[in-house]
């Protein structure tokens, strides 16, 4: 049975659960769970990180802890009873794990590491606490570490600042918010500003002296010099060394490691040393023998010095080097550290150039307890410590010293009878009053023990001695008196024996016999002369003779003379106990000399501090003694000493002498009648203040006043004690008559001088500190009317001195600090006082840092939820007097600007943030009751409406994120959880004051937003914190957004009528707050907008202006980041819902929609917009969002808005003619007018004018930058036509330069064609402005079907690409998908007026090949029937696919949607005929272009011919043939009769512009392809005979040949006349680029038309040998490269013996033919098949070294062949259809064939422009394709109107022409020429790379729907008569040389090709 549990409530998971059993709870290790019930070793409970799912688990597997319940039973909390800072650490530690496992994710390596590191420590830490067996301090300590730990992990990770008191984490509940503030801002200060240590302390470690000559024992002293005063300031940490350098006694580190403490700030600066001189012990000289003498001396060897600053720089533990300098002469040793300060370099040198002292040192910083504790290894192992000189800057009571430092100075020696300078060495003792010598009381320094007797070092010859060495003497005080210090002074011998002889001695005592001791200063002893063995051991022969020259000065002149000889010693004392000042003795000991008193008090004055507080009780003893003695006598000058004592002791330097005093005060004082003479005296002083002149010992007086209460206050204790309380109303008179003097005094104004308020500053800066003293004799209520009276007193006029007023404040703010305050009898006395000085102050802004000091601590007293009388009371009194005057002086100090200075700044941002936290503070203690009593305490509305105003703005600056720091969320929390209440106060009072009658729009627009802004704060938005800290923030305030939208629902409700002041001004921020991501937050407030739409109906008759808001904040509120798909989901449907009933529903469903659609729109934007590069998506994406907002909103601003937005994008991703057009935009929307327009954007305030032309020139330069120069040109017209308006002739002049160099331009430089894709975006994963779309997008420069497909599937990652180019169904349409279908498709241009016009470059044609292209084209091939496997042309069909945008391309996006798709079939012959054609077509323009030189080596025509002759003979035309011109075919089909006709008189007309072509190809062949030309002569007349044509004579007049070039007149762009072989030249006006790479071009020519036509539809191989200029038909592969012919597509040649394999078989290969590279793919119609080695052969040798590379440089159409502006056309009659109205040249008319030929299928025809650039390498190892081809050049097209159609990818863009049949036209020519022998035309180049299908820019479409009209041909393009066969072969000599003749004088107009590509991105 389960039974609820009473004590087992909270345990964690010691092992893991997986809660298989039924009812099982999954439980992890370390989980913490809450238990409900238990039954038999099993408990009932849930996991606290779940607590929604509850479970059973085994009681084994829990460890139970302590805890204590609140609110038992169903909703029971349990909360452990462990320690705060156990539970702190355990829940940090869980936060923190999952933010460290993020740390290395995100790669933070250095972090992750740290924070390892501070988690173990933690843990270790934690386990100390909990096994308790620490004591109280190492608690507190290991608390200490733990905090600072948990502090720096949260500030690491950006977590929030944990409030703590004493360690453990503070409550905002249980502490006053001012309380609160100060513990937050001590943390902060803390963490961001380290406190600067006052005392510093330096490490010493010695670890070796490095010296090549050592040998001897040494010394080394360091000490601490100071070179500004040239003195040491510390005293000598000393060292011994052995004979290698190193310390004597390693194992005591105290012997070689010191630390020199107490080092003040001022010490650390550069002229403070470390010196260190090293004195070696052995023989006199360094190099004498070791033999020489035995005796050992102390002799001087180097110097090293060190500046303190070098150690500023950085805490090093590196070992220093320190370099070690000797003396040149001895004499100078004492200051050669001076010399090597000083740079004095003649007076020293260095020992060695490898001499080197090896030290660490280390500045350690903070007093010297926090260096014990930091660094404790330090001081475990052992370190001596070197004091500074003398008492360090803080005397501390109770230091026992008695320290008496004596330097040995110098000695002046006579030489002795000798001949040399005597070798002086001086040995010290101390001698005690009974003669014998102390024993080790004399220290060289520390690191050394004392010893018994000193032995200076000795200088070589010198009778001048100057040693400076300093000794401690620590001489205990009973051994002083009496004690003396004897020197013995001894010669020192070189000789054998080294001698030591005494010649003389000198002593001094330490006492003087009036008890002074030896004063400090330098003294000259007298050296008195005595024998070598004179016994010195006994003190009385000596002692009595005089010591100094300074006493024995005048008593004996006699001995005077007898003593030349002197000895200097300066001595120093440090002594707590002794003095050497006779006037303090004197007063000591003022009963011996009672006459003395009145002089020894007045030099008290003069006696030095140090020496008083030493003697401090025995001072103040005396003192009182002679006031007992005498108070009339000597009251005033006792009070004046006792001043003076109590003033020394506010000295920073004595300040810790005041315990002193006060433990003298409270045990040992015994003046019990003292406290009449204090009173009198006092008042006496304070009567006298307004009348003295000089104030300045009355406010010495006044300084003094707290310890004079003191000594009053005990005084009358001891005298209440002794007498059992007599006299208690006297002493309160005396007391009362004393404050009234003072409240008389303080109640004076200063007349003029300054003196008077300074005395009353004075008294008040330390009255304060008197409350404690009264409160121990009078009641708290007596005290507080007594401080109130005299505070009361002051004057309260503000224009009095500043620094008074300043004064003033501090005291009531230590008023309010006072013990005297904090009790509620007093504090409600006192309150009043406190309010009325702090609302004088605030109220002119005067101290506020002390004013928030001061409100700080008054409410830092009453603590939350006080419901004490008293506090009420108290509340109600704070809200009268200062509730106003504080939210006023928020709104002044937060207005003001903030100050510059970074201190000042912190100290302008704590007086914010301490005034918010006393407002806050008050108005959280406010109850229902004051809040009413504040608003019924108004007046009239007016004061009201003010009031509401002010705090509802102030509650708006709160609010405010840089209020506090980011890291404050508990001080963010609890402010708005006041303000949260407060304005639920107020909207009451709003809702009963300011509706109906009196409603106030500017109070409610206030509250709306300071709802608003209150909802929408970052600390509020829960979504974002961890889950942990999310439910601590819903456990304690619950979601106050939530409560927020409430109120603001409930109060529009309120509004009625008066809702319609706030529409549409309140949609905006209502908006915002529906976007935050809280249901039940949007549920409250989406409905508000059907309610705002309902009265804006009601108003106006519609709700545009609702619309118009919301569409404006949806765009800038989403962009921030904003709304999701949840939330587009919730308005439609909660609106919808709303609007069901609603007359306007129809109306309303629609905004509703188009806001909805906006939002999808919107948030696919910004999706797309958190990409990192800029990609189509960005883009796509920006257009759908601009259009819709023109077309759908009519939005301008907006829509101007993205055009620049989307401007920003084409320029990032430098699509300039993108950007281009995207300004044109704007540019349209404006007219050359003189309106005046604001400033937006980035434009300055101008005119429409200015703005049009800054549009117009920004536009030019990019159409420039995008090699868009014909758009260029047009703009420069227009903004021309302005300035010639304005006769503005300077910049006119600048435009048409501008204009002149572009077409300059268009000339010179090379532009690439790009490919055009047809992508398809299927599926509803796609964003909104894509999905279920088709578009046709404009590739990059040189980028292939493969890069443009990899590119789309990077930019879609999780796209799936379909393999097949059919439409897809349906389900696709509906996946939860993306797919993505790509194929290359053909630009048709919507006119081809330029394109076929004579004569025009093609660097002027390429531009409209790709330019303004509506419409694309894709063909796909089948069989329709039956398949004849022997020729399957027969049933070969092909669907061509017709694609219209909804903008031309290019355009404002590489990409737009297709709008429309046609389809239409053309059967097997109309796709013969078109092949046929264009090969046609392709061959006379190469044939044109060699002859008229345009090509730069002929191997291009040479390919071509090879690949149509050899194919023909093979087998190629006759397949078609075979397959149309059968009986059978005939019969079947009677209607494409005229069909037939026109194929066969096409194959006729092909073999004349072969025979042609062979005998111009004759002319210029050179040798070395001599045998090639022979084999083609001969392949030829094969071919001739399989046509059955046998004489060309016969076939003539059947189907002649005209070329459009062959008249005598020469036009601007024409070629020469004549078109046989030799026939005159003319040099042409052509392309840069003469042709394309040969080696593309393939060997086979018309093994079928149908083949040819095959490789249209199905797409071009991407190497040039492929031949069929197929459109790809994405098949098996859908987005194989452009270049790949399709696997669907059945061969195009008829089978020869070198023929393709049948469809059949190709396509079991289908799938891996489409991605094969050129050189892998299978031999066939579609994968060429190579050509015979020899071929191969020539053909690479031709590729690699004739031609041009695929320059990147280079336009597709310069790649291709230059068609020849001469060229050549067959005469076909269809004209082609006008181009639109771009301004393209006319070309001269052709007459047309009859029309009712063509068949309606080939009624559109295109032109392919080639692709960017391909590599000449794999063309120049393909093979030569045996099958028909059909090429056409860009420049072709233009030629000849009949020769337009769709090309070939490859280098160069041929276009596929459709040529009609013959008919009439051959009458009218039979009439007009005569028959011609050889056919000559200029068709494309015989190697026209393949194009496929779309790689390359679309070609542009011809529609020839139309009826050609019939047009004369002018004489010059008919054929001229020539009897002559074809001219034979030249022998190869001649050949070559007129080749080379001839091509060396060939002019050029054009540029040659570039060899170097350029950079894609300087186009």
């Amino acid at each position: 049975m389960w039974i609820p549990t009473e004590h087992e409530k909270y345990g964690v998971v010691i092992a893991s659960f997986r809660g298989t059993v039924p009812y099982g709870l999954s439980l992890e290790i370390g989980d913490t769970v809450q238990i409900l019930e238990k039954c038999d070793g099993w408990y009932r409970g849930f996991a606290l990180k779940n607590p929604n799912i509850k479970g059973i688990f085994p009681s084994s597997y829990v460890h139970l802890k302590n805890a204590c319940v609140k609110n038992k039973g169903q909703f029971e909390m349990v909360i452990p009873t462990e320690d705060s800072v156990i539970t702190e650490m355990t829940s940090t530690l869980r936060d923190w794990g999952t933010m460290w496992k993020q740390l290395y994710v995100r790669n933070e390596g250095d972090l992750f590491h740290r924070l390892w590191h501070i988690m173990n420590e933690i843990l270790d830490l934690r386990r100390q606490v909990l096994v308790g067996h620490l004591t109280h301090d190492r608690m507190k300590d290991v608390k200490r570490h733990i905090t600072a730990r948990l502090d720096w992990g949260n500030e690491q990770l950006g977590l929030d600042l944990v409030p703590r008191k004493e360690y453990a984490m503070v409550d905002p509940e249980d502490i006053s918010i001012t309380e609160l503030y100060r513990l937050m801002e001590h943390r902060h200060r803390k963490k961001d500003t380290p406190v600067q240590a006052s005392s510093h302390h330096l490490f010493i470690q010695m670890k070796s002296l490095m010296c090549s000559n050592l040998g001897e024992e040494l010394e080394v002293i360091f000490s601490l010099f100071d070179s500004k005063e040239n003195r040491p300031i510390s005293e000598r940490f000393f060292l011994r060394l052995n004979r290698n350098g190193l310390p004597k006694a390693p194992d005591k580190p105290e012997r070689h490691c010191s630390l020199f403490v107490d080092l003040g700030s001022s010490e650390l600066r550069k002229d403070i040393y470390i010196t260190v001189h090293i004195i070696r012990i052995g023989r006199m000289g360094a190099g004498e023998k070791k033999n020489a003498c035995s005796v050992q001396y102390r002799r001087p060897f180097g110097c090293a010095v060190l500046s303190i600053a070098d150690l500023l720089t950085g805490e090093t533990k590196d070992d220093l080097i320190l370099k070690v300098y000797m003396c040149n002469t001895e004499s100078e040793w004492y200051q050669i550290h001076e010399n090597i300060i000083k740079k004095l370099n003649a007076r020293y040198n260095l020992t060695g150039s490898n001499a080197g002292l090896a030290v660490s040192l280390q500045l350690l910083h903070g007093d010297i307890e926090q260096i014990r504790r930091e660094y404790s290894s330090v001081f475990s192992h052992g370190v001596s410590i070197t004091r500074k000189l003398g008492f360090s800057n803080i005397i501390m009571p109770g230091e026992m010293r008695n320290d008496l430092y004596i330097t040995i100075e110098r000695g002046e020696f006579e030489k002795g009878g000798k001949s040399v300078a005597r070798n002086v060495e001086v040995t010290m003792f101390i001698v005690d009053s009974s003669g014998q010598t102390l024993k080790d009381f004399i220290s060289f320094g520390s690191g050394e023990p004392p010893a018994s007797e000193y032995h200076s070092f000795v200088l070589y010859h010198n009778n001048s001695p100057r040693w400076s060495e300093l000794l401690k003497l620590p001489i205990p005080v009973d051994k002083f008196r009496g004690a003396h210090i004897r020197f013995e002074f001894r010669h020192c011998s070189t000789k054998e024996k080294g001698e030591k002889k005494l010649f003389g001695f000198s002593f001094v005592p330490l006492m003087q016999e009036d008890g002074r001791t030896l004063p400090d200063g330098t003294h000259e002893l007298i050296v008195h002369k005595c024998e070598e063995n004179t016994n010195l051991q006994d003190t009385t022969r000596y002692l009595k003779l005089p010591f100094s020259k300074g006493i024995f000065l005048g008593n004996n002149n006699q001995a005077m003379k007898a003593t030349k000889e002197s000895f200097w010693i300066t001595s120093f004392l440090c002594s707590t106990k002794l003095t050497q000042n006779g006037d303090m003795l004197d007063l000591l000991k003022w009963r011996t000399h009672p006459d003395k008193i009145t002089g020894c008090l007045s030099k008290l004055k003069e006696i030095d501090g140090s020496e008083i507080v030493k003697f401090l009780q025995d001072t103040l003893d005396t003192l009182f003694g002679i006031l007992d003695e005498n108070s009339q006598k000597y009251g005033s000058k006792v009070f004046d000493s006792l001043v003076h004592i109590i003033n020394l002791l506010q000295d920073s330097k004595f300040h810790h002498f005041k315990p002193v005093m006060d433990t003298y005060i409270e045990s040992h004082f015994a003046g019990a009648l003292a406290y009449r003479d204090l009173i009198k005296v006092l008042k006496w002083y304070v009567d006298r203040i307004t009348e003295a002149e000089r104030q300045e010992h009355i406010q010495e007086v006044l300084k003094a006043q707290e310890y004079i209460f003191k000594y009053i206050v005990q005084s009358r204790r001891l005298f209440s004690l002794a007498t059992g309380g007599q006299n208690e109303e006297e002493f309160r008179c005396c007391i009362q008559e004393l404050l009234m003097s003072v409240r008389f005094f303080l109640s004076q104004e200063s007349k003029g001088s300054g003196a008077l308020s300074q005395s009353q500053a004075v008294f008040l800066s330390s009255f304060p500190a008197v409350y404690s003293e009264l409160l121990k004799l009078f009641d708290v209520r007596e005290v507080a009317n007594l401080v109130q009276d005299t505070l009361g007193s002051l004057p309260t006029i503000m224009h009095v001195d500043d620094s008074l007023q300043a004064i003033k404040l501090q005291c009531i703010g230590k008023t309010v600090e006072s013990q005297l305050y904090t009790n509620p009898d007093s504090r409600y006395i006192l309150l009043p006082v406190v309010l009325h000085h702090l609302h004088i102050h605030l109220q002119e802004q005067k101290d506020l840092i002390m004013c928030a000091r001061i409100l700080s601590n008054v409410f830092c007293l009453i603590k939350k939820n006080s419901s004490e009388k008293s506090v009420l009371e108290e509340i109600d009194v704070i809200v009268a007097s200062l509730l106003d005057i504080l939210l006023r002086t928020i709104l002044e100090i937060t207005s003001r600007p903030q100050p510059s200075g970074s201190t000042m700044r912190l100290q302008f941002q704590d007086v914010t943030g301490e005034f918010v936290a006393c407002l806050l503070s008050l108005l959280r203690q406010m109850t229902d009751r004051h809040y009413q009593q504040l608003l019924d305490s108004f007046n009239t509305k007016e004061e009201l409406r003010d009031f509401l105003l002010q705090i509802f703005t102030v509650f708006r600056i709160l609010i405010r994120p840089e209020m506090f720091p980011k890291d404050w969320t508990v001080m963010r929390l609890v402010a708005n959880n006041v303000i949260i209440t407060t304005v639920l106060y107020l909207s009451d009072a709003l809702r009963k004051n300011f509706l109906n009658e009196n409603f106030d729009y500017k109070i409610w627009d206030s509250y709306f937003y300071l709802a608003v802004i209150f909802i929408n704060q970052l600390c509020l938005q829960l979504e974002m914190f961890t889950p942990s800290k999310k439910k601590k923030v819903l456990e304690k305030y619950g979601d106050m957004r939530v409560t927020m939208g409430c109120e603001i629902f409930s109060m529009w409700q309120n509004l009625g009528e008066h809702k319609l002041h706030f529409i549409p001004a309140l949609i905006g921020p209502f908006l915002e707050v529906t976007l935050i991501p809280q249901p039940d937050l949007r549920n409250v407030m989406i409905p508000i907008f059907h309610d705002m739409m309902d009265w804006e109906q009601r108003r106006s008759g519609n709700f545009k202006q609702v619309e118009a808001k919301l569409i404006d904040k949806l765009d800038s509120l989403m962009s921030e980041g904003k709304g999701d798909e949840t939330y587009r989901e919730l308005f439609n449907s909660i609106l919808l819902k709303k609007i069901e009933r609603e007359t306007w529903r129809e109306s309303g469903v629609s905004l509703i929609a188009t806001v909805t659609r906006l939002m999808e729109r919107l948030l696919d934007y910004r999706d797309c917009m958190k990409m990192g590069e800029v990609d189509g998506k960005k883009i796509g994406c920006t257009v759908s969002l601009l259009n819709f907002y023109k077309t759908e909103l009519n939005k301008e601003e907006m829509y101007i808005r993205y055009i620049h937005k989307l401007y920003d994008l084409h320029l990032k991703a430098q699509n300039f003619t993108e950007a281009a057009y995207t300004l044109l935009l704007y540019d349209e929307l404006l007219e050359w007018s003189d309106r005046p327009l604001r400033e937006f954007l980035t434009y300055p305030m101008q005119t429409e004018w200015q703005r049009k032309e800054h549009l117009h020139l920004t536009i030019i330069q990019n159409f420039d930058r995008g090699k868009c120069w014909e758009n260029g040109i047009i703009l420069c017209r227009k903004i021309a036509e302005q300035y010639e308006s304005y006769y503005d002739y300077r910049n006119l002049s600048k435009m048409r330069m501008m204009e002149a160099s572009l077409y300059d331009k268009i000339m010179d430089q090379q532009r690439l064609e790009p490919e055009f894709f047809r992508v398809g975006f299927y599926g509803k994963k796609f964003p909104f402005f894509l999905r279920n779309k088709e578009f046709v997008c404009r590739g990059h420069d040189y980028e292939r079907l493969e890069a443009f497909q990899q590119r789309m599937l990077n930019e879609f990652p999780h796209a799936i690409a379909m393999q097949h180019a059919n439409q897809p169904d349906e389900t696709i349409f509906q996946a939860e998908a993306q797919y993505l279908q790509i194929y290359a498709v053909t630009p048709i241009p919507e006119s081809q007026e330029v394109l076929q016009r004579e004569g025009v470059p093609d660097n002027i044609k390429s531009f409209y090949k790709v330019n303004h292209i509506w419409k694309f084209r894709y063909d796909r091939p089948f069989h329709k029937g039956t398949k004849d496997k022997e020729n399957e042309f027969k049933s070969l069909w092909v669907e061509r696919t017709s694609l219209y945008l909804v903008q031309s391309l290019p355009g404002i996006s590489r990409w737009f949607e297709v709008e429309k798709r046609e389809v239409v079939e053309m059967s097997p012959l109309e796709n013969a005929i078109e092949v046929l054609e264009n090969k046609n077509q392709q061959l006379k323009t190469l044939i044109s272009q060699c002859q008229t030189r345009q090509m730069q080596n002929i191997n291009p025509l040479t390919m071509c011919l090879n690949g149509v002759i050899d194919a023909a003979v093979n087998g190629g035309v006759s397949r078609y043939q075979e397959a149309f011109f059968v009986k059978e075919y005939i019969l079947s089909h009677p209607e494409d009769g005229e069909k037939i006709a026109r194929l066969r008189e096409l194959m006729l007309e092909q073999a004349q512009i072969l025979e042609f072509g062979l005998a111009v190809h004759e002319k210029f062949v050179p040798q070395d392809m001599r045998p090639l030309h022979k084999k083609l002569v001969d392949q030829f007349f094969v071919m001739k005979s399989s046509l059955g044509i046998q004489e060309f004579s016969a076939c003539i007049q059947a189907s002649p040949v005209h070329f459009p070039n062959g008249s005598p007149r020469v036009c601007r762009n024409s070629a020469p006349a004549s078109m046989s072989p030799d026939g005159t030249r003319v040099i042409p006006r052509r392309s840069p680029l003469s042709y394309p790479a040969v080696n593309r071009y393939s060997s086979s020519s018309l093994s079928s038309q149908a083949s040819a036509e095959v490789s249209n539809i199905t797409g071009q191989s991407e190497s040039s040998d492929e031949v069929f200029n197929m459109q790809p038909s994405p098949s098996t592969s859908s987005l194989s490269s452009t270049h790949s012919a399709s696997p669907n597509v059945t061969s195009s040649a008829p089978s020869s013996a070198r023929a393709s394999p049948l469809l059949s078989d190709k396509h079991k290969h289908s799938r891996e033919n489409s991605c094969l590279s050129p050189r892998e793919r299978p031999c066939s119609a579609i994968y060429p098949t190579p050509v015979e080695p020899s071929q191969r052969m020539l053909f690479n040798h031709i590729g690699d070294g004739a031609l041009p590379r695929s320059d990147p440089n280079l336009s597709a159409p310069e790649k291709a062949v230059n068609p020849t502006p001469s060229s050549w056309s067959l005469d076909s009659g269809k004209e082609a259809k006008n181009m639109s109205d771009s301004g393209k040249l006319i070309s001269p008319p052709v007459p047309p064939r009859p029309t009712q030929t063509a068949s309606p299928a080939r009624h559109t025809t295109s032109i392919s422009p080639s692709p960017a650039g391909r590599s000449p390498l794999k063309g120049s190892v393909q093979s030569f394709t045996p099958s028909p081809v059909e090429y056409h050049s860009p420049g072709l097209i233009s030629n000849s109107p009949v020769l337009s159609g769709s090309y070939s990818s490859g280098i160069s863009s041929l276009s596929r022409c459709s040529t009609s049949e013959t008919s009439g036209f051959e009458n009218q020519v039979n009439e007009q020429a005569a028959p011609v022998s050889v056919p000559s035309y200029g068709g494309p180049g015989p190697e026209e790379p393949v194009r496929k299908e779309s790689k390359t820019p679309p070609p542009y479409s011809v529609y020839e729907r139309t009826l050609r009209r019939p047009v004369p041909l002018p004489h010059s393009l008919s054929i001229p008569v020539t009897s002559e066969p074809p001219a034979l072969p030249p022998k190869p000599l001649t050949a070559r040389a007129g080749h080379l003749e001839n091509g060396t004088r060939r002019t050029e107009p054009g540029p040659r090709p570039r060899p170097l590509p350029r950079k894609v991105s300087q186009l």
